[in-house]
């Protein structure tokens, strides 16, 4: 486990929110924004950004408003993971994709079609 690493199984939901909100601090920093400037970015109140930043409650929709104004929303990429297949579905569509491919011959008629006798009636 990488040394930067955080198990947050072991946090509670108040030191995860809190966690967040130092995060989004940290990075509003880095880019050497103010509260205000990413609030308005954001569409937000600034109070809002600063209880966010110090792990007050805030909404889903907040956070991503805040992550949208910082640039940040690819820290959301890890909640979309395309499912990977089994190996059941990969059997299972190899043997759909055969199934398509194969024909059978039918039975070959000839090319020159015998007379039927005339009936006698």
């Amino acid at each position: 486990m990488p040394i930067n690493s955080i198990n947050w199984n072991l946090l509670s939901n108040q030191q995860i929110v809190a966690r967040l909100g130092k995060e989004v601090k940290r990075i509003r920093l880095e880019r050497n924004l103010s509260q205000a400037e990413v609030a308005e970015r954001a569409g937000l109140d600034r109070t809002t950004v600063g209880k966010l930043e110090a792990g007050r409650a805030a909404t889903l929709l907040t956070v991503v408003q805040v992550l949208r104004a910082l640039g940040k929303l690819e820290l959301l990429d890890p909640f979309h993971a395309e499912p990977q297949p089994t190996p059941y579905m990969l059997v299972e569509a190899q043997e759909k994709y055969l199934k398509k491919q194969r024909k059978r011959a039918g039975r070959k008629k000839p090319d020159v079609l015998t007379p039927k006798p005339k009936s006698t009636w």
